[in-house]
């Protein structure tokens, strides 16, 4: 049985067979074939559906230096925010009304939202909406702080792994930042119930294929309900900022491989490919992802959100946002619903 026919049948693959399938990434008939066998798994699962995420970036102070993160402690020219209570819910109810039926919570590791404070905020805004789904996506925290969230409401939580190799991610982070701790944080994640999301960079100084491999055998050991892969993006202030950015066909090539190695996931087509390609997210869609995530913080806050250079729809009002994903989504073939999206 040949590599891409394995993959197609059991799901999975050996690390040296991952190097193998990785290396023909510009091969077109490979290419062709695993996003058919991608499109053909997601319509099995999800239909025509692309499901939206309503991203709420509530804060962009953060205790950690990665190095290629543009709000990251060391980066002194960042104009620091943080989103009141009142004006976390007024995005919800903004969202609400355009129909999202889930909310994404995001910033950077900020210790000034405490268990507590983000506890309060959960109650309120399932309180007020108890339809929608709520999502987290504030970093690396306690068990205890996770049991006390997931108690007080939150259904998801993201943590994008970043790299599964080891040396990797230690190139990536300052010394003090650990693979271990990151991995732990996951696998707590799911032991308490939530739908969890991890994901990783592609093409980051340094990585290899045989790193890509080592993140496709972590994602089939953690079996996520959602993956997170967006293309490396320099970012002016940071170390990183000569470095090339990653590829957007190699990018597309593993939404696809993702898609059939988790054929229920869920799988954004991120703003990232949208900003290295003004066609990024419907290639994504057609390649195998089923969700989008448009932006539904302050228009004067997120420019100040400023993971990478040059991210799209920093200017534009919700509502703006969506008619113009709305479009982009059906001119791929799909439709945007209005639905909280839940894993298979």
């Amino acid at each position: 049985m040949d590599i891409i026919s394995k993959l197609m049948e059991e799901h999975q693959l050996e690390k040296a067979e991952w190097i193998e399938l990785l290396s023909k990434s510009e091969d077109p008939f490979v290419v062709k074939e695993l996003r058919e066998a991608a499109v053909k798994l997601r319509k099995r699962y999800y239909g025509d559906k692309v499901f939206t995420r309503g991203l709420i970036e509530f804060t962009n102070y953060c205790k950690n230096g990665c190095y290629y993160c543009g709000i990251n402690r060391e980066n002194r020219k960042v104009k620091r925010y943080r989103l009141t209570e009142e004006e976390i819910l007024d995005c919800c109810e903004n969202g609400y009304g355009l129909g999202f039926r889930t909310f994404v919570l995001q910033g950077g590791e900020d210790g000034y939202f405490t268990t507590d404070r983000i506890t309060e905020i959960i109650r309120e805004i399932k309180k007020r909406y108890p339809d929608c789904a709520l999502t987290l996506s504030i970093g690396e925290r306690s068990y205890e702080s996770y049991l006390a969230w997931r108690k007080a409401g939150a259904d998801r939580y993201l943590l994008r792994h970043e790299a599964a190799s080891e040396s990797l991610y230690q190139s990536l982070h300052p010394a003090e930042m650990k693979l271990s701790s990151r991995r732990k944080c996951l696998h707590d994640l799911k032991e308490l119930g939530y739908q969890v999301g991890a994901g990783f960079m592609v093409g980051p100084p340094g990585q290899s294929l045989e790193d890509l491999a080592e993140d496709l055998l972590f994602l089939k050991e953690l079996e996520p309900q959602m993956v997170g892969i967006g293309p490396f993006i320099p970012h002016h202030e940071t170390r990183f900022s000569e470095e090339k950015a990653g590829s957007i066909e190699l990018t597309l090539f593993l939404l696809s491989i993702v898609r059939i190695l988790l054929p229920k996931v869920l799988l954004p087509a991120t703003t990232a490919l949208g900003t290295m390609d003004p066609e990024g997210r419907e290639k994504g869609l057609r390649a195998g992802a089923n969700v989008v995530m448009p932006n539904l913080s302050p228009v004067k806050n997120r420019k100040l959100y400023d993971l990478y250079d040059n991210k799209i729809c920093t200017g534009e009002e919700a509502a703006e946002c969506c008619g113009c994903l709305s479009r982009r989504v059906e001119s791929a073939g799909y439709r945007l619903v209005a639905e909280r999206g839940d894993a298979l």
